[in-house]
């Protein structure tokens, strides 16, 4: 098993939902972390008296530069990265005949391109831990179309998936690992108008932040590429 202490992870989203739920529970596990939101000032601080473990910096995923600018600052801040947990993402609404595509870019830039930008600037550190880690948080719509109406956000997270399945060919010989965790409804802002199942029955964040917390101390000898969770049965998943 790897251990935490001084592995530096970057988060994404980091300011609520599943991304802060993932933040708590790394900074409780003793990891240095990097944490990215579109508005630096909604990242709160973390309890536990870790301020020197953790640093928070803009990241907007529609921004080509931003990633590079973001890992940057996380490597002069620690001098190293082992890891990336891009959990960043949107939903917009999507009609096949309609001729306004302007919510499916969107997610396109945030869902998809997003994380790969993110990686591509951190390429280098991953490789030369030689046990970097690429946590995706991507969703059963990644897996699965349930209806029409989620199809543009099913769209670009099965476009994620994808993306997660070329990094592990990508980076296996240089010890990376990539994992893509697909839940079903998180109790999130996301799902906070769902009527279909109460926010009780939904799958809570900390219950994500333990899995990521799982895969980040696997060594390069178990590797899992992609993690279906659901709080509902469903005939696969």
């Amino acid at each position: 098993m790897l251990v935490t202490e001084g592995r530096v992870v970057m988060i994404s989203g980091a300011n609520r939902g599943i991304g802060r739920a993932i933040a708590e529970r790394l900074c409780e596990d003793g990891y240095s972390l990097s944490l990215g939101a579109r508005d630096p000032a909604t990242l709160s601080a973390l309890d536990g008296g870790a301020e020197e473990r953790v640093m928070n910096h803009a990241f907007d995923a529609t921004v080509p530069d931003s990633a590079a600018r973001w890992v940057a600052a996380t490597r002069e801040r620690f001098g190293r990265l082992d890891a990336i947990i891009n959990n960043a993402g949107i939903i917009n609404s999507f009609e096949i005949e309609s001729d306004d595509e302007t919510g499916l870019d969107e997610m396109w830039e945030v869902n998809v391109k997003g994380p790969l930008r993110l990686v591509r600037a951190a390429y280098a550190d991953l490789k030369r831990c030689g046990t970097g880690r690429v946590i995706n948080i991507v969703s059963l719509s990644g897996k699965r179309v349930k209806s029409a109406g989620i199809g543009g956000y099913a769209m670009s997270k099965h476009a994620a998936a994808a993306f997660n399945h070329a990094l592990r060919h990508a980076g296996w010989k240089h010890g990376i690992r990539a994992t893509s965790i697909c839940p079903g409804y998180v109790a999130t802002d996301m799902t906070a108008t769902v009527q279909a199942i109460p926010a009780s029955d939904m799958i809570q964040p900390a219950a994500i932040a333990h899995l990521v917390a799982s895969l980040l101390v696997l060594p390069n000898t178990a590797s899992v590429s992609e993690l279906p969770v659901n709080c509902v049965l469903e005939s696969l998943y």
